[in-house]
């Protein structure tokens, strides 16, 4: 069944049941109605009093398209394409009406969601409670001419709005504030390197890695190295020399009385 439905389908019905030869179906289907309701049409036991309205002269169907669906019970009507589009037209919601026994109730209804819900802003606050910005912001300034008599009372509670509402508008609010932390958050952790430049890549795993050429070595480096090959010369020489001194005193000397018996 689609989901287009003629203007006035009750009285669209009656008007096909008592001028045209369609069956129950065919009718049942283009007016979105049960089938026993429009036998009950045409049994007199349903719509009576009403007057059936012509669907061919508001222009919704044409007198071909019903004279084909006569002839074959197989075909299904459909609406006419409208000649002219209507725009939809948005209304926008006002503020929320509020009795008059309950409009003194209203302050101390934005005391309690500015105490218990300082995350919504003003305009929810109107939504809610239907007061105005001025008188908002007279109650959190305590400007208001009532300020020191004011009791935060639940707005729920006062029946001034339902607990769904509020709902609704604690968590719109709540997205909103996690939206706005997001980039604080991200500029506080910083932000972080691609994966192209922190993983290589796998032609640099497998490619061996070219031999680093020799670094030159400093003035300084140079007269260290110098230092420590001559320091290792001297080191070298003072154990020769001690070996000379030890064969040296190691061979006797001729004592006087041998060279006497000579």
């Amino acid at each position: 069944m689609s989901d287009r439905r003629p203007l006035m389908p009750k009285s669209t019905a009656v008007w096909l049941v008592e001028n045209t030869s369609l069956t129950f179906e065919q009718i049942a289907e283009f007016c979105g109605m049960h089938l026993l309701e429009v036998k009950g049409i045409a049994d007199g036991d349903v719509a009576a009093g009403i007057k059936g309205m012509d669907p061919i002269a508001t222009g919704q169907l044409t007198r071909e398209e019903i004279r084909h669906a006569e002839e074959d019970p197989a075909v299904r009507l459909r609406l006419a394409e409208p000649k002219l589009e209507i725009p939809q037209v948005k209304t926008k919601r006002g503020p929320r009406y509020t009795p008059v026994s309950r409009r003194h109730d209203r302050p101390n209804a934005v005391l309690w969601l500015l105490r218990n819900h300082p995350e919504l802003k003003d305009s929810q606050i109107m939504r809610l409670v239907g007061t105005t910005k001025p008188t908002i912001q007279q109650i959190r300034d305590r400007t208001h001419w009532n300020s020191p008599n004011l009791v935060p009372q639940d707005p729920v509670t006062l029946g001034l709005c339902s607990q769904t509402d509020l709902d609704a508008e604690v968590a719109k609010a709540a997205r909103r504030l996690e939206k706005e932390r997001r980039p604080e958050q991200a500029e506080a952790a910083g932000t972080l390197l691609p994966v192209s430049e922190t993983v290589p890549r796998p032609a640099e795993i497998l490619a061996p890695r070219a031999p680093e050429a020799p670094r030159e070595a400093t003035p300084e480096e140079e007269e260290a190295r110098v230092l420590a090959k001559l320091r290792g010369m001297v080191r070298e020489e003072q154990p020769a020399e001690e070996e000379e001194h030890t064969e040296d005193a190691g061979e006797p000397e001729a004592s006087p009385a041998e060279d006497t018996s000579t």
